[in-house]
């Protein structure tokens, strides 16, 4: 459910009572989160990992089951920004190359189990590397329902749905922006799909999805287009 006019009256009925954070439910630094404020700051990425691109590339499969264990907040950061994270400031270059640098694509956390963040729905904004809560509560299930009942979608802690928004990319490129948007999310899976290697983590690119189920459950604006699902977890 989106935050307003439920959270407003909830903050005031805390504020007036000395165990409110019990009667409201609040038990975790997670609700919290989530409760508090619309924008959550990530862990900075980090460049050192220590895996070798040869590898990565060698080690990468495609993992469709999933450890009952959660992911941190750190390793979340890190895949989203392997998707779509900044470069280079100055000129706002990213992870992923994109024609003529018009960036269409928009990338969302479907998060059930990450350690210091609660459940939801966010959107990765990647000039302040930070999700914005979109939705409360753990929407895989239905996720995993609009993905023809993919188990990989429900059981993994993560999924990243990469959505394009192609108007970005059309109005420089015109009947050539759908190739240039499907090149671009494409590489952006591939890196997805390599820095889960590097963490000892895995996912699965999947394209089998029921378009407009996943852009209702995601509330996509009209202009934007689900092209890509990633689950992303131990696997087991």
């Amino acid at each position: 459910m989106m935050i307003g006019h439920r959270y407003n009256g909830l903050r005031a009925v805390c504020l007036g009572f000395a165990l409110a954070a019990i009667a409201c439910g609040i038990d975790s630094q997670n609700s919290l989160q989530a409760q508090e404020g619309r924008v959550i700051e990530l862990p900075a990425a980090r460049l050192d990992r220590g895996a070798s691109i040869e590898r990565v590339l060698s080690e990468r499969r495609s993992v469709r089951e999933y450890a009952d264990r959660p992911i941190s907040l750190e390793d979340a950061a890190q895949l989203l920004w392997a998707a779509q994270g900044v470069t280079e400031p100055r000129r706002g270059l990213r992870t992923a190359p994109s024609a003529g640098a018009t960036y269409p694509l928009e990338t969302y956390l479907v998060a059930g189990e990450v350690t210091d963040l609660a459940p939801g729905l966010y959107r990765y904004v990647p000039a302040e590397h930070r999700l914005e809560l979109v939705q409360e509560g753990d929407l895989r299930h239905r996720l995993a329902e609009a993905s023809l009942r993919q188990r990989a979608v429900a059981d993994a802690p993560v999924s990243i749905v990469l959505a394009a928004v192609y108007a970005r990319t059309e109005g420089r490129y015109g009947g050539r922006t759908p190739r240039y948007v499907h090149m671009e999310v494409g590489t952006a899976a591939q890196n997805i799909s390599l820095q889960a290697v590097s963490l000892g983590l895995g996912t699965v690119y999947i394209g089998a999805f029921r378009d407009d189920e996943v852009a209702r459950l995601l509330a996509l604006p009209d202009d934007e287009a689900p092209l890509a699902v990633l689950p992303a977890g131990w696997p087991r």
